[in-house]
Order: C-alpha cells, then sequence, then structure tokens
C-alpha cells in the first residue's frame, strides 16, 4: 500500500509500481528537477514523432530517477485565455529524482535511438530544466 509521509514510498499510478516521494526527504529541499521540453514538428510530422515518443515511454519510465515523463499537447475548450502552442507542437513534462538521473536519461542509449530515429522530423527543439523554487 501507498504511504503518504514524506520520504515515504507511493504507487505510481499508472504502472502500479512503487516509487520514493520526491518531494522532501527529512525535512530537506529535494533535488528533483523539472524538465519542460518543446518540440516544434515540421508540417505534419507531430503523429509520427508521439508514435516514436510513446513507442520509446516504456524504456524511459524503467530508468532509475524517472518520477514523470510524458506528451501533452493543447487542450481543447478553454477559450480566449488560452495560449496554443499550435497543431504542430508538443510539450514532454519531466520530473526526474536527480540532476544525476537527468544526465543518465540524456545519455541513454534509447535516447540517442529516437533523436536519430526523429531528428529529420523536427523544426525545433527548447528544453527547459527548471528546479523547485
Amino acid at each position: 500500500a501507498a504511504r503518504g509521509a514524506a520520504g515515504m514510498r507511493r504507487l505510481c499510478r499508472r504502472s502500479g509500481a512503487a516509487l520514493r516521494c520526491p518531494c522532501t526527504s527529512q525535512g530537506k529541499r529535494s533535488a528533483m528537477i523539472h524538465v519542460i521540453a518543446i518540440i516544434t514538428a515540421k508540417p505534419g510530422q507531430r503523429g509520427q514523432i508521439l508514435e516514436a515518443f510513446r513507442a520509446n515511454m516504456p524504456a524511459v519510465h524503467a530508468e532509475q530517477g524517472c518520477i514523470e515523463y510524458g506528451p501533452a499537447t493543447d487542450a481543447t475548450g478553454m477559450g480566449g485565455f488560452q495560449t496554443k502552442f499550435g497543431d504542430d507542437t508538443f510539450v514532454v513534462i519531466e520530473k526526474w529524482e536527480s540532476k544525476a538521473a537527468l544526465a543518465a536519461h540524456a545519455a541513454s542509449p534509447h535516447m540517442a535511438a529516437y533523436g536519430a530515429k526523429t531528428r529529420e522530423w523536427i523544426a525545433s527543439r527548447v528544453i527547459h530544466v527548471l528546479e523547485p523554487a
């Protein structure tokens, strides 16, 4: 069963696997890293990139230190206050236990293969690496 106290284990909603709580550890600020990657495809290529991305997700989710990793696109029906990324763009939302975990992810063979496969379909890629404020 999942436990809610800081530093205890919780269950992943998707896989049911036990995860360490990255929020706090014995009252100290976490070293958790957030990544927001904005991927803009060449016209009409977003679907192909997302297909390759989703095929790579299980390998990423299995990496040590991966807390969250998934794509998101513009929500529909949000009205005029929303600034949309557009039909060719998706955002990757990531959380990692540490900078070391993110560095290992970036250097992993499956990410190199994903990058090689999708390189010609991508118009631009902007990656923001953030830490808790």
